[in-house]
This record gives C-alpha cells, sequence and structure tokens, in this order.
C-alpha cells in the first residue's frame, strides 16, 4: 500500500456515508437478520469457525448483504478480494484468479471473493468463475436483489448455499438510527444532535426494511438542521419527512388507520371504482405498507367479490402476488396497480362465497352424511361386494359429457349451493347449465 492508498483510506473512514461508516466489523455488532446469523444458526456457526463454503446472499437492498461480506472479510484467515459486477470484466476475474492460485500454492491461503450485484454477470462470465468455484480456488460470497434462482447459473446455485435476507424490521431500524445518532466514533455523536420517538418510527416504517435509506435520511437531518437555542440538533417527524422526501402520512400500521384504510381499499375494489381503489393503493404504498399485505388483499377480492364472473382476475391477483416479491419496490408498485385496477373494473359476484357458506352450513347441520354408493372407490378388490361404484354412470359417454345422476349425499339431494348470477362470465355458466341439462 503506498501513501496515496494509505491516505484514501483513511479519508474514506472519515467521509463516507454514514450507512458505509456505521458497517459492523463483528457478528455481534449486526442487527437483524437472525433467522441466518442467531448464535445456532448454520451462517454463524461457518463463519465463527471460518469454515465458510460458498454462498449467495439474497434480498432487498439495504438489508446487510455487503455487510454481512465485509464482517466476513473481518472474520476470516482467507484473503478477501471484491468485485463489483457492474463494473467487471473478465480482466478483473482473470486478475482475481490468478492471485487466488498464487494464495494457495505460495501462501496454503484460501480466497474468498465477494462479488456484489452477481446477477449483473452474463452467462459466460458465470461460467468462467464455475471451474474456480468447483475446485476451491476461491471460495465464492454472491450478493444480489433478484431472485438467484432466476438470474444465477444452475451450476452455480448447485454449488453455493443460498440465504435469503428479510427486509429489517421498525425496531432493527430503530436501533440503527439511535446507534448512528449516539456512536461518537463511527456514527454522528459529536454533532450533539437528538431524534424523537415520532421522527423514529416515521424514518422506521417509510425505509421499507431498507437500513441504507434510513440512515441516509437522518445523516442529511443532522447535517442540514440548525441547533436549537439548547444547543442541540432537532431531528423531528418534520425534519425527516424532508429528508426522506416524502410527506409525513399519519398512519400506523398496526392502527385504525391501518385498517380504515385497507377497508376503503378493498370496498372500492369491490364497488367497482378503479380511481379510488388505485388512490388507496397510492396512500398505502407511500406509507410503507408491506407489498405483500396488499397483494393478499387483492387476491382475496378476485375470490371473494369478483369470483367467477371474471375467472382470470384471481390469476391476475395471484400473479402480482408473486411478482411483487421477485421484483420488490418501487416497480411492485406498477404490478399492483394493474392487478388493483383489472379487479376493480372486473364485473362482480360472490356467489363462490354464498356457495361455500351453504355448504359449510350443511356440513355443520346435517354432520357427516353418507357417500352414495354409485360415486365410493370401486378401485380395490374388495369394493364390488360392497356395492361401491355399481350404477356409477361415466359422464364423457354421454351428448355434451354429462348425464343427470345424483352426487350430493342422500340427505341433501336437490340442494343448491352455488348459484351462478347473471354477471360476466357466469351468465355463461348459467347458460352453459341450460343447454346440457336440455340436452338429455
Amino acid at each position: 500500500m503506498d501513501l496515496f492508498d494509505y491516505m484514501r483510506e483513511q479519508n474514506q473512514e472519515t467521509e463516507s456515508p454514514l450507512a458505509s461508516r456505521l458497517r459492523p466489523v463483528s457478528l455481534e455488532e449486526v442487527v437483524g437478520q437472525e433467522h441466518i446469523i442467531g448464535k445456532d444458526k448454520l451462517l454463524y456457526r461457518a463463519i465463527q469457525a471460518d469454515k465458510l463454503s460458498s454462498v449467495l446472499f439474497y434480498g432487498p437492498p439495504g438489508t446487510g448483504k455487503t455487510t454481512l461480506a465485509k464482517v466476513i472479510a473481518n472474520t476470516t484467515s482467507a484473503d478477501f478480494l471484491q468485485i463489483n459486477a457492474t463494473s467487471a470484466g473478465k480482466k478483473d476475474m482473470e486478475e482475481v484468479v490468478k492471485k487466488a492460485k498464487d494464495n494457495a500454492g505460495m501462501y496454503s491461503r484460501k480466497t474468498i471473493l465477494f462479488v456484489d450485484e452477481i446477477h449483473r454477470f452474463n452467462k459466460g462470465q458465470q461460467d468462467y468463475l464455475l471451474p474456480f468455484v468447483e475446485d476451491g480456488t476461491v471460495i465464492l460470497i454472491g450478493a444480489t436483489t433478484e431472485n438467484p434462482y432466476f438470474e444465477v447459473n444452475g451450476a452455480l446455485l448447485s454449488r453455493s448455499v443460498i440465504f435469503e435476507l428479510h427486509p429489517l424490521t421498525t425496531d432493527n431500524i430503530k436501533t440503527l438510527l439511535k446507534r448512528a445518532i449516539t456512536d461518537e466514533e463511527k456514527g454522528l455523536g459529536s454533532y450533539q444532535a437528538d431524534i424523537t420517538e415520532e421522527a423514529l418510527d416515521f424514518l422506521a416504517d417509510i425505509s421499507g426494511g431498507d437500513a441504507r435509506m434510513a440512515l441516509n435520511a437522518v445523516e442529511l437531518g443532522v447535517l442540514t438542521t440548525l441547533r436549537s437555542e439548547d444547543g442541540v440538533i432537532h431531528i423531528t417527524e418534520e425534519v425527516a419527512g424532508e429528508c426522506i422526501q416524502k410527506r409525513v402520512v399519519r398512519y400506523d400500521k398496526t392502527g385504525d388507520n391501518h385498517y380504515d384504510t385497507a377497508s376503503a381499499f378493498i370496498k372500492s375494489m369491490r364497488g367497482s371504482d378503479p380511481d379510488a381503489a388505485v388512490y388507496y393503493l397510492a396512500r398505502m404504498l407511500y406509507a410503507g405498507e408491506d407489498i405483500k399485505f396488499i397483494a393478499r388483499r387483492i387476491m382475496i377480492c378476485a375470490a371473494e367479490d369478483v369470483s367467477n364472473a371474471d375467472p382470470m382476475a384471481l390469476v391476475v391477483a395471484t400473479s402480482a402476488a408473486q411478482a411483487v416479491e421477485r421484483i420488490g419496490m418501487p416497480e411492485a408498485q406498477i404490478i399492483l396497480a394493474q392487478a388493483v385496477t383489472y379487479v376493480a373494473s372486473a364485473p362482480k359476484s360472490n356467489s363462490a362465497v354464498t356457495a361455500i357458506q351453504k355448504a359449510m352450513d350443511a356440513v355443520k347441520e346435517e354432520g357427516i352424511t353418507t357417500i352414495p354408493p354409485h360415486l365410493q372407490d370401486a378401485h380395490y378388490k374388495s369394493a364390488g361386494k360392497l356395492g361401491h361404484g355399481i350404477g356409477y354412470q361415466y359422464a364423457h359417454n354421454f351428448p355434451n359429457h354429462y348425464v343427470e345422476q345424483q352426487y350430493l349425499p342422500d340427505e341433501l339431494a336437490g340442494r343448491k349451493f352455488y348459484c351462478p348470477s347473471d354477471n360476466g362470465y357466469e351468465k355463461t355458466i348459467q347458460e352453459y347449465f341450460q343447454k346440457i341439462k336440455n340436452g338429455q
């Protein structure tokens, strides 16, 4: 290391963004992700024992993928090398592999290669790394915000352990923000700042589990807010809102406002008002509502309030729920908007709800009734002696693939549970039943 490299490192320690300065150097300092780095978990044990194999860290931005890689760098006795897939080329990888081979041959040292944004590598670049991962020349740590099962070669996947990082909880974010305000060595403690509970709650909610976003906001607040008469920099909810460029929205995700907004959202879809539905969607997104919670509400509405009047509504809603988990914010808002406007604009029916309620009531009131013998299983050897399956008429042998026979138990014969409405595709269902029954 020459003088210029040394000065650059010193400057980075004091002038780099707060989120970078506060990165933990040990596992004990890491906040969150207890499901993979709890003291009884595989990753914790592997890092502590310095016996790490190739791993892939997968999760949203700001959840600690690079942080865990840096902790490993500080813990391991192996040589630690880092490249970013957005800018690294084949020459960079060749240099890494050469150094790894030298480490193994000359010093009997392992080499850990951390590839940030590994999903940015094309197939050829990933294939180049494969033999060196396979023979142990390098131990790969890959970090990606994209689902590795879609973006990373199957061969690399099979040689790596995948650890999924979850968005940090609001308590995790608040812990980090308090540490940032009070830490005099790496944080903002020397500025004599404080932060209100309301501001903590707001930043923890609005950041959506992204620690970097919350830390950047509080750093901006401390550096740009004038001291009060008491000599202290006060980070209030209003200051926090300005720093994160979000208007403070009164929205407690565990309180009445949460349920009121969700209720208005569902009722707007049910009432066929796409404008109101997408507005309440925006309100929830703006306030940092969990996109998985929103997606679940859309799926429920599609089944409960649209039903078979437009069977595609549930398909769209389910596809949207899968897509938002893969893509995340901010693009997920477009997918949710498509699903919401589709469900709100679809013809409505609650016939499925009525059908299952009637059927559940029948089971509850009538008890377990006897299945008609001709519908009972006739595949085992002695079934015929018991009369099972005798008299059953195979529907495909009849016109319109339909034959009139009793399917309900004797106690419920003739009972109607599903009554299609006159709306949307359910009108077609009515016409279909009339057609096949009239053909008998």
